[in-house]
């Protein structure tokens, strides 16, 4: 189900199931709206139909930025969502019900810039203009940390703005932006184009960093939890398919992400670690990493609770 579709739904949706656990037509499967969006980060949505759950069904909802799937997690119209840690904590701080049970993957992001000889390292950067997706998100703290990390200030010698990811490539070409910090598959399109290269890895910024994480309302843990510990098992199934078999992974790919199965063979395989789906269990000392990160840079002023953002049970019995 894509965005506008859902949109359209959402309103007899919620008010055939108010809260999820309705029985599919001849059954009693708990369903699991899962907000994402068409990034490799969120490759593990492919679980929805591999996988052959018994008491839970996976409904993904395919969004185009991150304020929509946000808000739409917020507002309960759907039960769960792969978002960017900072946008999960930041809503955590703002009282929005929902805990962190699942890494979605770690590493997968690059700094993409046009393909000429005008950049070439972080230094070329300084007067830039450089897109994010948003002032939440890991991409925001890893260019600013590549950033730092060679003397660049970069509230004021270079401009960052922000972009929805389907939009990027297209900037790129038509020159609006002289590139971007933003998940796979975007940083190998725009290079298969031949309007971009890599200028690094977020895995050679912050070396297996976390980025987008499960977050499910705490009203479906409370009242379903052996629903969501087995779409978790299910999940951490996939991802031990997708390490041990990426060229079949990308090949299953294209209904949930809409990019041609190379171009998510390579984030896969380009190098090997270009996005990883391993140790994907919550734990305290990467998100507390992020949050020093989001206080240095500005993006918060707080830190939140880890201790009760994080449930860690469903994935820690499914290793």
């Amino acid at each position: 189900m894509n965005r506008r579709e859902f949109i359209k739904t959402t309103g007899l949706a919620l008010a055939a199931a108010a809260v999820p656990g309705f029985a599919f037509a001849g059954g009693a499967k708990v369903n699991i709206k899962v907000g994402y969006l068409p990034l490799t980060d969120h490759l593990l949505m492919i679980a929805a139909e591999r996988e052959r759950f018994k008491s839970v069904g996976i409904q993904p909802v395919k969004f185009s930025s991150w304020p929509e799937i946000s808000e739409a997690l917020k507002v309960g119209a759907i039960d769960a969502a792969f978002l960017l840690t900072p946008i999960g904590l930041t809503m955590r701080q703002k009282g929005v019900p929902v805990k962190v049970v699942l890494l979605g993957h770690r590493n997968g992001s690059a700094i993409t810039v046009k393909n000429s000889g005008d950049i070439n390292r972080i230094e070329d950067l300084r007067g830039k203009t450089i897109a994010v997706p948003s002032p939440f998100s890991t991409h925001n703290l890893l260019l600013r940390k590549a950033l730092t990390d060679k003397h660049i200030d970069p509230a004021k010698e270079l401009k960052i703005i922000d972009m929805a990811p389907p939009e990027m490539v297209n900037a790129l070409a038509t020159g609006r932006i002289q590139g971007y910090m933003v998940a796979e598959p975007f940083g190998a399109q725009a290079e298969a184009q031949k309007v971009g290269k890599v200028l690094m890895l977020s895995k050679d910024i912050w070396r297996d960093h976390i980025c987008c994480v499960l977050n499910v309302r705490e009203s479906v843990i409370a009242k379903y939890p052996e629903a969501v510990q087995e779409m978790v098992s299910g999940f951490l199934r996939t991802a031990s398919f997708i390490e041990a078999n990426p060229v079949l992974a990308a090949k299953a790919s294209p209904k949930v992400l809409g990019q041609r199965p190379e171009i998510v063979e390579r984030v896969l395989t380009s190098p090997r670690d270009r996005l990883s789906f391993l140790n994907l269990v919550p734990n305290k000392k990467d998100f507390a990493a992020t949050q020093d990160y989001m206080l240095k840079f500005g993006v918060a002023k707080q830190k939140v609770d880890l201790t009760g953002y994080l449930d860690d049970r469903f994935a820690r019995k499914a290793v």
